[in-house]
């Protein structure tokens, strides 16, 4: 009991202590934050409209053999990179 309050406002302070509580509880429920249970692995899920990837060497579309002046005018493009 505190002396300076009435009984009337010590109720009602333990009853939005009670109300406080309840209510931080319910939320924590609400936001699935529970120390207690184990972490569970994410599971990777790919868009509906993405089709997944067939095999490690894709799809021979994906890929495009250059001719000998492509490789050069490449390998001349990758030179005049500053690699600094």
């Amino acid at each position: 009991m505190l002396p300076s309050i009435s009984l009337a406002q010590e109720i009602g302070l333990a009853v939005l202590l009670v109300a406080a509580i309840v209510s931080f509880t319910g939320l924590r429920h609400l936001r699935g934050e529970d120390r207690f249970r184990p972490a569970e692995p994410a599971v990777a899920q790919g868009l509906p409209m993405i089709p997944s990837q067939r095999g490690s060497a894709g799809h021979p579309m994906e890929s495009v053999e250059l001719t000998e002046a492509e490789k050069q005018a490449f390998a001349g493009l990758i030179r005049t990179i500053p690699l600094h």
